[in-house]
């Protein structure tokens, strides 16, 4: 799974940040988890990237005053994010056992858990690694996506219109298999050492990546709206992702 992964997300590297964090939901959806995250680390935490891919997060961060030590499975990901002066080295999530160090807290952006098989081993490693109080931000994709869902009905796909309501592994396009879990059955693998404080939507208006042709401007006033309502208990749950805040107990 590992090796498939490295394959995938290496043959994109390049290109990635054009693919997504550079496009108008991209850039909104990550500002909207920047803006979250905000309160939980500041200038001298030394937090974890999991998973980095180009270093955004992490160069967000580090602009802030946090040390960041980032890892990511495709060796091209993280040249590109040596690149922009990110601190990253080539291991996978699902090797966080050859980590050592004591960090202020942990992020996971976009996706990654949802490439992991066992959500309960990366759990205990990770309480290993963070410091009692300190904060896991993890953002992955939700098992409903209302815009999604709506173009793909309206386009005649509907296999893709229900993916993610499989409790299976879903095969993507770039050859992986992932899955979409609740947010309750993230809490509940990582229940035993973290204590879940909040979850919030990214993406409830904003559309996700598969959505072309709305202008800057539009996106920009969706993500306004998204600001005021991603912490609505029915809203959150049609989001493209689900941002989840825990503190290691």
């Amino acid at each position: 799974m590992v090796a498939e992964i490295r394959g995938a997300f290496d043959s994109i590297a390049a290109d990635y940040d054009k693919l997504w964090s550079d496009t108008h939901s991209g850039y909104w959806q990550r500002k909207a988890v920047w803006h979250a995250i905000q309160p939980l680390f500041g200038s001298g935490d030394h937090v974890l990237d999991l998973g980095c891919g180009t270093g955004v997060d992490a160069a967000v961060l580090l602009a802030r005053g946090v040390e960041v030590s980032a890892i990511d499975a495709s060796a091209e990901m993280v040249r590109v994010a040596q690149l922009k002066g990110v601190p990253a080295q080539h291991l996978a999530v699902e090797h966080l056992n050859r980590l050592e160090g004591n960090y202020d807290g942990a992020i996971s952006n976009f996706g990654v858990l949802n490439c992991l098989p066992d959500l309960r081993a990366t759990a205990g490693q990770l309480a290993r690694l963070v410091k009692r109080g300190g904060y896991l931000a993890l953002c992955f994709m939700g098992k409903c996506c209302a815009w999604e869902t709506a173009h793909y009905l309206f386009s005649g796909q509907f296999q893709k219109a229900m993916r993610r309501w499989s409790s299976r592994p879903v095969s993507t396009s770039l050859g992986i298999d992932v899955r979409y879990p609740s947010v309750y059955e993230v809490a509940r693998a990582f229940g035993p050492e973290f204590r879940t404080c909040q979850w919030k939507g990214i993406g409830i208006f904003v559309p996700p990546s598969c959505i072309r042709g709305l202008g800057r401007s539009r996106v920009e006033c969706l993500a306004a709206i998204d600001r005021r309502i991603a912490g609505m208990p029915v809203l959150r749950a049609l989001s493209d992702h689900r941002l989840l805040i825990l503190e290691r107990v």
